[in-house]
């Protein structure tokens, strides 16, 4: 059976925060490192992205593989975006499904999410490290825009590095 892109349910809210905090703290991905850090939280709380934002999953044969926080433009969840961009938040697959083309269906899903509600553009932060995440982005046209990228947490160095895709 093929992937399939679709809103998450209610019920699946706990094991997609979850799948996204197990992918960001197994790539050693938080910004302090531990389990204690502020943002596994943010990570984990599906139902406030849901609140503001798309939250989409990927599923094959009934089992979460991933999922994503689309914001459309003007959401109330977005970062960086402008006015007329979307925003691609927390993407994350889980370490069992990773290779399989999950990351590239859902970053498909939210480009096709854009192009659909008139979006000029799409816009997405990611980090230094995440090297094959930064693939599927430039295979689906994204480009590195270092003007854009910024600091999330004030008096600290952590950087994250912006890619946008022109509709």
């Amino acid at each position: 059976m093929d992937i399939v892109i679709r809103p998450a349910d209610p019920g699946e809210y706990k094991t997609l925060g979850e799948i996204t905090a197990q992918a960001y703290l197994l790539d050693g991905l938080l910004a302090f490192g531990a389990e204690d850090d502020w943002y596994l939280g943010e990570l984990k709380d599906v139902a406030k992205r849901a609140s503001g934002a798309d939250v989409l999953v990927a599923a094959r044969d009934g089992d979460l593989l991933g999922g994503v926080t689309f914001v459309p433009a003007g959401g109330p969840t977005a970062e960086l975006a402008r006015p007329s961009e979307a925003e691609i938040r927390m993407l994350a697959v889980s370490h069992a499904a990773r290779g399989r083309g999950v990351g590239h269906a859902l970053v498909g899903a939210c480009v096709e999410r854009a192009r659909s509600t008139g979006c000029t553009g799409v816009v997405l932060s990611t980090q230094r490290t995440m090297h094959a995440a930064h693939r599927i982005y430039e295979r689906h046209g994204f480009v590195r825009v270092p003007e854009r990228d910024w600091q999330p947490i004030p008096g600290h160095d952590f950087t994250l590095l912006t890619y946008e895709l022109t509709l």
